[in-house]
């Protein structure tokens, strides 16, 4: 089992948070991407460990949170 460090716990935290808010948001408007990315964002974390990788999987996702709005 791979150890968890304070910056991928923290990293794992924040981008929960923001899928969270993104799934709440898509829910109330009724929108189905806000809601599948915030979907993905609050679930990865307990499948990544890595931080480096941590923090870019809740970067691209957040990306494309905000990415399709246009």
């Amino acid at each position: 089992m791979p150890t968890v460090n304070a910056w991928s716990l923290l990293g794992g935290i924040v981008f929960s948070g923001i899928g969270l808010a993104a799934l709440t948001y898509g829910k109330r408007q009724g929108l189905t991407h806000p809601m599948l990315v915030g979907a993905a964002l609050m679930v990865y974390p307990y499948f990544v460990a890595d931080t480096l990788l941590t923090f870019a999987v809740g970067l691209v996702l957040t990306g494309l949170l905000f990415a399709g709005k246009r």
